[in-house]
């Protein structure tokens, strides 16, 4: 992981929280790291527990299984906490 760090908004319907991501971090383990309570299954892209959508920032997305983020979702910016790593500062709401 780098020294880079950005900062993620998490705006859930009740409430919204900031945390620190590391370059090189998933926005999963940061959140988990942090204590901000995204659901979580199987930690490999295949079950969509962690889906999430990015409202603002950019982002690269790692492999994910296509039978829990269609290439529609993928469009509109939905994708995966565990396969998600920052590039900017990010805000980001549930899948």
């Amino acid at each position: 992981m780098g020294e880079t760090m950005y900062t993620i908004q998490y705006v859930s319907k009740e409430k919204t929280e900031s945390y620190k991501c590391y370059d090189g971090e998933d926005v999963l383990t940061a959140a988990r790291r942090n204590f901000v309570p995204i659901p979580v299954g199987c930690r490999g892209g295949g079950c969509g527990m962690c889906k999430l959508r990015v409202v603002d920032g950019d982002y690269e997305m790692d492999i994910c299984s296509k039978a829990v983020l269609t290439e529609g979702e993928r469009k509109q910016n939905y994708t995966l906490a565990c396969k998600t790593y920052p590039r900017t500062d990010l805000i980001i709401i549930p899948g």
